[in-house]
């Protein structure tokens, strides 16, 4: 099973992905997790531009948008393993969400493989700016508000959970296991 967690920045989720991951191995489920963009040398060139004034440019989202396609073909194969729950932080979503033009990103990513599951955490924008770095020039309100948007557009297409972020860890925590429970064959009603 491919999990995919989205949202926008500051949502939590390397943290709910990594006790998500805990719970399922708890339960007998072999676990990998990913991130996008990965460690690869064009993982590594995208989180560099990314930190650029000019990273918002519209050559320069398309640059990103290729270099985002590119680094993502790179994890396909791990993606079709069968035995194992895959959970990744981000996906091609983030791409449509955050870059434009949204046709030249679809484009991109036409052969992207889709999630089985995909959570959004959804949060409050101010909280994201509050808990964000505000090193990149993604991180503002303004462009947030667009993202989130985005957002609860894209879900429609997949099949799809919000989870309310604004809640405590606990709370969050709680809300993806029974999301993720009956799609991994565990007993929704048994989480506490």
């Amino acid at each position: 099973m491919y999990i995919v967690f989205e949202g926008i920045d500051g949502a939590g989720k390397s943290t709910q992905i990594q006790l998500l991951k805990e719970w399922l191995e708890d339960n007998g489920l072999e676990v990998e997790t990913m991130v996008e963009p990965t460690d690869s040398e064009v993982g590594k060139l995208i989180r560099k531009i990314l930190q650029r004034p000019d990273a918002t440019t519209d050559s320069v989202q398309k640059t990103l948008g290729l270099l985002f396609a590119a680094d993502r073909m790179l994890i396909m194969d791990k993606l079709s393993d069968d035995k194992k729950v895959i959970i990744s932080d981000r996906s091609f979503i983030s791409s449509l969400a955050y870059q434009e033009p949204a046709d030249w990103i679809s484009v991109l990513n036409k052969y992207a493989k889709k999630p089985d599951l995909l959570l959004l955490l959804d949060l409050d924008v101010k909280t994201s700016v509050s808990r964000t770095s505000g090193e990149d020039t993604f991180e503002n309100e303004e462009f947030l508000t667009n993202v989130k948007s985005n957002y609860l557009d894209l879900v429609k297409d997949f099949n799809h959970e919000i989870i309310d972020a604004n809640n405590g860890i606990n709370k969050v925590s709680s809300d993806i296991k029974k999301a993720v429970a009956s799609h991994v064959g565990l007993c929704r009603d048994c989480i506490l």
